[in-house]
Parts: C-alpha cells; structure tokens; sequence
C-alpha cells in the first residue's frame, strides 16, 4: 500500500500539495492513477514564466511518484489554437506571415529554414528538449490529434446540446467590469519579470457570444481559408446539422457535426471540458485567474456541466528574468529553458523553482547574478553533505538534483562556477590553458582532464559568450602600464614587491587569495593571518586601493576577476613582467 499523507509540521510546499492531491484523489476515483495537468500553446517562445506551469504539478508528481503512487502527468499542448499575431524578433519570419492569422497553430507554416512542419511543432521541439533535459516525465496531448481524430466529438456534441446552460454561466460574467490593466512597467532591466501565462487562454478570446442566431460555445475553421474568423449562423440538436459563414473569405457551408472534425471549443468551454474528460485532479493556474470571469474561475462552474469537477491547484506568481524587460510569450527575444540551461545546470534551475512557493515570485538571473546563485547552491549541496541543512532545503536539494526514476546526471568535480566563469573569460575557451589554470587552483589535487568539471564548465563558458557584453569581457595587458608604474610611490611599489616575492609560496587559489589580502595587513605592521576583527576599518580601504591597483596594471580597468584566478589565469612570468618586476 502507498505511503500515506505526511505531517505538514515538517515538510515542504511540494509535500503538502502531494498530501492534498493524493487524498483528493482518492476521494474523486479511488485505485486509479492520479492525474495532473499542464497547459502549454506554441504560439511562439515558450519562456521561464511559462515553465512554472509545467515545474509545480511536476515537482508534486515526483513526490507522489516517490511514495509509490501512479501518477499521470498530462501536458496539452494547445496547438489547435488560432495565430493571433505575427510576434516580434522571430529568425526565418516577416510580414507574409499576417495571411496565416486565424489559423490553427499547426496549419502556420513554420519559420524559414526550419526543420519543422509547421509553426507550433518548431517551438514544441525546443520546450521538448528543455523538459528531457530537466528530467520531467510527462504524457504529452496534442490538441490538434484530440480534435481532428474525433476524440472529442461527444464532448463537443454534449457541449451544443447544453449551449444555453454554459451560456447561462457565463452571462453572470459578461456583465462585470474587467479590472483597469496594470500598466506596463518601466522598471530597471534587473527587476523585469516575465508574466506566468495563463496556458492558452487569453482574456479577450471570443466565448461563443457573437452570433445573432444565439450563443454556440465551438468555432469552425473555415473550409476554404481554414480561419477561425467564422459565425454559427444555425444548429440543429437533432440532426447536428451546423451552418456557418466565414467572414475572412465569404465561405459558408452546412455541415454534421457527428461527423466534423475541423472546429474547437471555445478555450472557457474547452479547459473544462479536459478536466472532465481526463480525471484532472491538480492543475496550477496563472495570476491572471484571479480577475472576475477568468477561465479557471468560470472553468470551475462549467466543469459541473460535463459531470467533472475543478483540480485543485494554486495560483502561480511571476517569475522574473534579470535584465529582461517584461513581454508575452509570443514575442522573441524572451528567455526560455533551453537559454536558461545553456548557462546552468538543469539542477539549479530546476532548484530555482522548488525552493519558492508557487505564489511566491522569484528571478532567474542572466547577469552576474547566477554566480551568486551557484555560490548559494554549492553552500546547500555543502550542508546536505554534512547533515546541516534544514529539512525544506534539503527537501528542495533532493527535488532537484533528481526525480523518482533517479538522479539527473550532474558535473563530477563542481568548481565554484564564478571562478570557471572567469577562467573561460580570460582564456576565451584555449582548453590548454583551461586546464593549466584549473590545475594550479589546487595544485595537491589537480584536474586530470576537463571532463571533471563538465558540464559546468560548459554552462559557464556560454554564460561569458551570451551573457556578458563584450566591454565587460577581460582583455589582459600585452605590455606592463609605464607610465602608472613609473608614477607609484613609496607605498605602492613596496605592495608590489611583497606581492612578487611571495607568488612562488603562494601559487594556488588558497594561496593567493591568502597572498592578496595579506599585502596591505603587513604594510600596515599586522600578520598576514590577522582576522577582520583585529584589525582597524582603514585596512580594508588599503586592500581596496591595492586590489585597483592589480587590476589596472593587469586589466586595464578598476575591477576584473577574482584576483587570485586572474593571476593564475595569466600566469606567473607574465605576472611579474606586467607588475614590473
């Protein structure tokens, strides 16, 4: 028998959704897998913001998984849904691509040079990847093949027949003001977030209401130009016969519904009617689901109809990008998992959305941000090696650094990725010199190859490429600074010279960093092993002004790497030739 519900006292947000999910179950269809959903449209990128739709129902999957359950993790991808717009920024488009609006997603073509059949297929594939990447395990659904099989053609049979009770629902909605839109943030590049989509569903899709004749919750696609851009002009309950107009191309014809299968349900009709038809037990919604007569609010009454109930599930918050300002998912230029995973490890990322509460905001950085984000990884895997993490951490650790079918594969010999993030800066990628500079760090234990510290080493290789803007990459002197060597004084060339003298006892990471920081105490009169405590407040200013000092001489500018990577990663002849030995 399955473990049951856990104590909420100790555990994480994971665990007690997996406890309410399990119990929900049970209660709905004893015996039988549970199931829980994600909603995803390739109507363009599909972002960060949009990952959190699929992370929170898998992290509670896994966790259901893990204590021996069943479970079926559905993903919709809504690909049937109409082209609303040419998007911005996209490679291979242009504006040609304005005569595809209205039509199904996957009767677009897709962008110029693709390897891909047609629009929503060429942004699936990367989400595709990212997922396998990230070790999700999911059952994906392709709403085209759900519609145009036939599969459901009783629902969408059953949903005319009861027209006037959907309508009846959402009449009670139609009535209320939508609240004012927030407008558009000007925030800086580092506090810009990325909306949490609300699946495909957008507020001002149409619900059905337009035609003349009455309200009809399925839109055809036109027979002829196959656009959404169609009016029910007649139904009849007993033959199914339906007659629409087409008012992008003039066409009409009368068809049987029994037998038709190139419409949809209106997306307030339809997210309901799959959590029917698949026993949806969790689903997590977007922040746009709180406004009065949004789909997962009307969903919840509409369900009813089908002989369902809503999923339980939280409400999702935003997920910020550092240095990305806010925009839709269908616009380029976004983040998405696969830019995400191209300067991290699938393990922080997936950290990065296990350790937050689903309405809980957080940012995904891009900017030197992610270095602090790995030092505060490397200090949680440090304490759940020894024991001293506190359970929800260690609880976050171990959801992601693996699933129920095993750990994610990980880099060997982690190295602080803001010192491989600074090698693979100075060394612009020479796996010679990589693996010279990595040896020297810890010269008692040296790399034998580089493949011990791939892939982070990769990730942080990519960062330096992607990342960061070309002024800001390190360029190291081709010849000593002259003129600001000749310029020093007595203070200054004597904090060279102890520095010189020094390098060949102190050639490691510990060692130089040991070396640097130890200048300005003995100039001072202190030991080199003097703690902060011990000494006065102007000792840091001095450190500060001999830190500047190096780098001006090395770099060129007032700040740069690490110092103890940077004089290894240059090396010691070149050291002492541009610090005027």
């Amino acid at each position: 028998m399955p473990i049951v519900a856990q104590s909420t006292e100790t555990t994480d947000w994971v665990s007690r959704f997996a406890d309410e999910v399990i119990e929900e179950s049970e209660r709905r269809a004893p015996g039988k897998p549970v199931v829980v959903a994600s909603g995803l449209s390739p109507s363009g990128p599909i972002h960060l913001g949009n990952l959190r739709e699929v992370m929170t129902p898998h992290l509670v999957a896994d966790e259901i998984r893990r204590r021996g359950y069943t479970v079926r993790h559905l993903i919709s991808w809504d690909d049937y849904d109409r082209y609303r717009k040419v998007p911005l920024g996209i490679p291979g488009i242009d504006d040609s691509w304005n005569e595809h609006i209205g039509k199904p997603l996957t009767s677009v073509p897709a962008p110029a040079g693709s390897a891909y059949p047609n629009w929503a297929e060429h942004f699936k594939a990367a989400m595709t990847e990212s997922l396998a990447a990230l070790g999700v395990e999911y059952d994906g659904i392709s709403q085209t093949e759900q519609y145009t099989s036939g599969v459901y053609r009783e629902q969408v049979l059953f949903a005319m027949k009861h027209r006037g009770d959907i309508d009846a629902i959402l009449e009670q909605y139609r009535t209320k003001k939508a609240p004012p839109k927030k407008q558009q943030s000007q925030k800086p590049l580092d506090e810009a977030e990325l909306e949490a989509a609300e699946g495909s569903g957008a507020a001002d899709e149409d619900d059905g209401s337009g035609s003349a004749a009455g309200y009809f919750p399925y839109k055809p696609y036109c027979g002829r130009c196959e656009k959404d851009l169609t009016t029910v002009t007649s139904y009849d309950d007993d033959t199914t016969e339906l007659a629409y107009t087409c008012s992008a191309c003039g066409f009409s014809e009368t068809v049987r519904l029994n037998e038709f299968d190139r419409g949809k349900l209106v997306w307030k009709v339809d997210w309901p009617m799959r959590w029917a038809y698949e026993g949806v037990v969790f689903e997590p919604s977007g922040v746009d689901h709180s406004s009065p007569g949004s789909s997962f609010q009307v969903g919840g009454q509409i369900v009813g109809i089908f002989g369902g109930k809503q999923p339980i599930g939280p409400m999702y918050a935003f997920v910020g990008i550092s240095g990305m300002a806010k925009m839709s998912s269908s616009k380029g230029g976004v983040p998405t998992p696969a830019d995400a995973l191209q300067i991290m490890e699938p393990q922080l990322l997936r950290w990065l959305y296990a350790r937050r509460r689903p309405n809980q905001s957080f940012k995904i950085a891009f900017d030197q941000e992610i270095q602090r984000l790995y030092d505060e990884w490397d200090k949680l895997e440090a304490k759940v090696a020894d024991g001293s993490a506190l359970p929800a951490d260690a609880a976050a650790h171990a959801r992601a650094v693996g699933t129920a079918a095993g750990e994610l594969p990980r880099t060997p010999r982690p190295m602080p990725y803001r010192t491989l993030a600074s090698v693979a800066d100075i060394t612009a990628g020479a796996e010679d010199q990589t693996l010279r500079i990595l040896s020297e760090l810890d010269p008692q234990n040296p790399l034998a190859s580089l493949d011990e510290v791939r892939p982070r080493l990769d990730r942080a290789e990519a960062w330096i490429n992607t990342q960061v803007p070309a002024e800001q990459r390190t360029v190291v002197r081709a010849e000593p600074d002259a003129e600001l060597l000749a310029s020093l004084d007595d203070e200054g060339r004597e904090s060279l010279r102890l520095l010189l003298e020094g390098l060949d006892d102190h050639w490691s990471l510990d060692g130089l960093t040991h070396l640097v920081y130890g200048v300005p105490k003995v100039r001072a009169g202190f030991s080199a092993d003097a703690t902060p405590k011990e000494l006065p407040p102007e000792i840091k200013v001095a450190q500060r002004t001999f830190f500047a000092l190096l780098y001006h001489l090395l770099v060129g500018r007032d700040t740069g790497p690490r110092l103890p990577t940077l004089l290894l990663a240059v090396g010691q002849d070149r050291v002492r030739k541009l610090l005027g030995a």
